[in-house]
């Protein structure tokens, strides 16, 4: 079974059209020549970079905390 999680997308307008990041994860970053593009350009982008985070974390003891803010 998938788990869903919402992350925020920060869009840019660029000279060759959107740069698109997620805050919440360092590094995660991409680009397309529409807002439609960018936005399912970041959603791969944090697909594999969750795949890449739950191999590394898999060999790591991990704790999950929740903070109410």
């Amino acid at each position: 079974m998938k788990t869903s999680y919402t992350y925020h997308a920060i869009l840019e307008k660029t000279e060759m059209g959107y740069s698109v990041h997620c805050p919440e994860l360092r590094g995660c970053w991409s680009q397309g020549r529409t807002k439609e593009e960018a936005l399912e350009n970041i959603q791969d982008a944090i697909r594999t970079y969750l795949i890449s985070l739950r191999d590394v974390l898999r060999k790591k003891e991990v704790h999950t905390l929740r903070v109410l803010a």
